[in-house]
């Protein structure tokens, strides 16, 4: 850990980046993707550092959930990073950008995993002005995107902290 400016004389405080994308890890959790490491976590945080809303990948409201039906992407052998329009579920950060509304506008995303080209997108647009990533994606046409629109994308290492049972 390293010192942080609000942490007073002696103690040491968890910096927000390491903070927020713990906590992008604990909303992964609750992720019914069945895919192997694809459980997805995010949260938007604004520039007072309030959290404004979360997401986990998984299908849609009054959608049976891939752990009760099965992927339909394993079904077909399709690899990780390509043809995402063939999987039912909301990625998270699309979750959290519809949870957050106007109060994406100027903030911060924490993403467990570099967000893929739509989730850029939508980044994009809903005026996300930083993105915190701690995993790589296979595919790197939304970072290029992100980079060239200006928004701030940042890898932070964070290890995988255990599932809370």
């Amino acid at each position: 850990m390293v010192q942080d400016s609000n942490a007073g004389p002696g103690k040491q405080r968890t910096p927000r980046d390491v903070y927020y994308m713990k906590l992008a890890y604990v909303i992964s959790e609750r992720s019914t993707c069945v895919r192997n490491g694809r459980q997805i976590g995010a949260i938007i945080v604004d520039d007072m550092n309030h959290i404004v809303s979360s997401g986990y990948n998984g299908n849609p409201r009054n959608m049976k959930h891939c752990d009760d039906i099965g992927c339909i992407r394993d079904i077909l052998q399709i690899p990780s990073g390509t043809k995402m329009e063939i999987c039912t579920a909301v990625h998270a950060e699309q979750n959290a950008i519809i949870q957050a509304g106007p109060g994406a506008f100027g903030a911060t995303i924490y993403s467990t995993i570099l967000p893929c080209n739509t989730c850029a997108k939508m980044i994009v647009n809903a005026g996300i002005e930083r993105v915190v990533y701690s995993e790589d994606y296979p595919e790197h046409m939304g970072l290029e995107l992100m980079k060239e629109l200006g928004v701030r994308v940042e890898l932070v290492n964070v290890e995988k902290p255990p599932r809370i049972s």
